[in-house]
């Protein structure tokens, strides 16, 4: 449910001097992911922007304010969830989301579910703005979430605490615009992004506009 490293996101912001860490999300569930994120901040100095995609933003949510030296939330046509919603109560809540006719169930030894975007429909749900080659590439390098990380609830969101700044495209087809603009809104994002057009994966061919998005969530705190 990845999508491939934003190469010309961390490219231009390690030429404007700034450190980038692109964390590998495990996708097993909000808690464990969390924790995760936050035993990899302990090894980085200095102030952190957390940037997190689609359920990434679940992620950085879950990480408390107090971890490390993070010091803005950005989010990148993500949830941003409220203690208790979980990233499928967030899609659900409003319509547009065709993400689950899509879904590829694989069963897990443990007893649970991996969930893949089926290949034949990975371009036009997830990254319909980008070249269908590399669109084609996305689809077979992404990483699988588990169900159960889709439908857990959140704990006490980070935003609440930590200022925001959001990011999505007016045709996301994974999270409805309805809800980004709700979640945006809810959180008192200090600046909401949307753009014409931009797929869930909006932030691959307008790396330009998430470079300046966190380019000033860092220069304002």
């Amino acid at each position: 449910m990845t999508f491939e490293p934003l190469f010309g996101v961390i490219a231009e912001l390690l030429d404007g001097g700034y450190p980038a860490v692109a964390v590998a999300n495990p996708l097993r569930g909000v808690r464990h992911d969390a924790d995760h994120l936050r035993a990899v901040l302990t090894g980085i100095d200095g102030p952190v922007v957390l940037v997190g995609h689609s359920y990434g933003g679940m992620v950085i949510s879950n990480v408390p304010a107090g971890a490390a030296d993070v010091t803005a939330l950005v989010y990148v046509g993500a949830f941003a969830p409220a203690s208790g919603e979980s990233a499928a109560d967030l899609a659900g809540r409003f319509p547009g989301s065709s993400l689950g006719e899509t879904l590829a169930a694989v069963p897990l030894p443990d007893g649970g579910t991996d969930l893949y975007i089926r290949q034949d429909r990975y371009h036009h749900q997830f990254a319909a703005d980008s070249p269908a080659q590399r669109a084609s590439v996305m689809a077979v390098t992404q990483r699988p979430i588990t169900e159960a990380a889709l439908n857990e609830p959140s704990g006490e969101p980070a935003w609440q605490s930590l200022p925001s700044w959001f990011l999505f495209g007016s045709e996301d087809l994974n999270i409805p615009v309805a809800a980004h603009r709700f979640m945006a809104e809810r959180a008192g994002s200090r600046q909401t992004v949307e753009l014409p057009g931009g797929s869930h994966t909006v932030a691959i061919p307008e790396a330009a506009a998430l470079v300046d998005l966190i380019r000033a969530a860092a220069a304002s705190t």
